[in-house]
């Protein structure tokens, strides 16, 4: 593959990483190193090899097809596509909650107009509106890969910094939680690492979205390129928080606040006192800026996916398109918040549990769409990957079935 054709190339991946590195990373992983030390690493790093296959299938079916995951749904079966439907609905108000409302910690924590997480929710939301609106999430969209560029130089050096500075003895002994509130933690923990599975629905529309803007049609191989190159990235970065966590606040006798203005200012002084107070400004920003762009990509993505599903089920008869989904999305967002303002851990925890239950569904579909008729031979993984995803169907089963049988 030549440069040019590889920096070409290169978008619906950075997207895929800004919608991933967000609560999955700045609160969920360090959490888990807060909380167990290095103990749940096997449990980040087996989420990720397990979840690999489902999200790759999301652009190697557009780049192979030109259509969406919807499209390949609705070719399975309506039966299919109505599921999926009836699940996003069930799961995007929360998703989008937890992500404003983690945005909206860090942005009073920053700028301190206000100590309401609801006042500063429905500002951003009308923002991101905004910006959505006049299509300037194209300039948020190219500063991605510095916003992300940033968040990954400062949080490897705050990693560094915390590992010599720490005086504790490291113990890399794996843990296995057994208590039913570990066991709660964990399947959280697992929902949103590194993302919800449904995020591949949303990268195979970015994928499609990126050919129709540039005129070019991106090669299956270029595509799963620019795929791994978030992915990596978003993998990277996880394994970075828990090591922070654990460094920082393992041990401590100290714990992360439920509140999310408690939250946001814990998390900056995770970097603040490793790289020194002069950081603070640099560091707020650039978390903020992460679950900013994190917050415009799901308001953006999901009401996309809405419509579109909404066209194919409706033979295009129902008029129920992406502003009407937006709008619809914003409010419910903003009555979810009404309940939830003040135990932001426990709204977090709801949208992962609940994203991490619905994750069989789109490992199994998006296997079955791949591996089936709909998408030519040539480009259907090879025997190798398809081992990966049965037992990653299993792993998501096995696990979903435990957290159910210990409730």
């Amino acid at each position: 593959m030549k440069k040019k054709s590889i920096l070409r190339s290169l978008g619906p991946g950075l997207l895929f990483a800004g919608a991933a590195i967000g609560v999955s990373h700045l609160v969920q992983s360090t959490k888990a190193g807060a909380d167990f030390g290095f103990g749940l690493l096997w449990a980040l790093l087996l989420v990720n090899i397990c979840k690999y296959p489902f999200f790759q299938f999301g652009p190697r079916y557009a780049a192979a097809t030109g259509e969406t995951l919807l499209e390949g749904y609705q070719k399975l079966g309506k039966g299919v596509l109505i599921t999926y439907y009836i699940l996003n609905f069930a799961t995007m108000f929360t998703i989008q909650a937890a992500v404003t409302i983690v945005t909206a910690g860090l942005a009073a924590n920053l700028f301190g107009f206000s100590s309401s997480l609801v006042a500063w929710s429905c500002a951003l939301l009308f923002v991101s509106l905004l910006i959505l609106i006049v299509g300037k999430y194209k300039l948020l969209d190219r500063l991605m890969k510095y916003i992300i560029l940033l968040l990954t130089i400062s949080t490897l050096l705050a990693v560094i910094i915390a590992f010599f500075k720490s005086n504790t003895t490291y113990d890399f002994t794996q843990i296995l939680p057994l208590r039913a509130i570990e066991i709660t933690f964990l399947i959280a923990f697992l929902g949103w690492m590194p993302a919800p599975l449904d995020i591949s629905i949303w990268h195979s529309i970015w994928t499609v979205e990126k050919e129709k803007t540039t005129f070019q049609k991106a090669s299956v191989k270029q595509s799963l390129f620019d795929f791994n190159i978030g992915y990596v990235g978003t993998l990277f970065l996880g394994v970075c928080f828990v090591l922070l966590g654990a460094f920082v606040l393992y041990g401590s006798g100290r714990t992360f606040s439920s509140q999310g203005t408690v939250f946001a200012n814990q998390l900056i002084q995770l970097y603040t006192n490793n790289l020194g107070r002069f950081s603070y400004i640099v560091i707020g920003i650039a978390a903020f800026t992460t679950m900013f762009s994190t917050t415009i990509t799901t308001l953006d993505a999901s009401p996309r996916a809405m419509a579109l599903s909404t066209k194919l089920l409706s033979n295009n008869k129902l008029k129920l398109n992406y502003w009407f989904w937006i709008l619809l999305l914003s409010f419910g967002t903003f009555i979810i918040l009404q309940f939830f303002n003040d135990n932001m851990g426990f709204l977090v925890k709801i949208a992962t549990i609940l994203s991490f239950l619905t994750a069989p569904f789109y490992a199994i579909v998006n296997f079955i769409l791949i591996t089936g008729t709909h998408t030519p031979k040539k480009y259907q993984p090879n025997i190798y990957l398809k081992i990966l995803s049965i037992i990653g169907i299993i792993f998501l089963v096995g696990f979903s079935s435990w957290y159910l049988s210990s409730l």
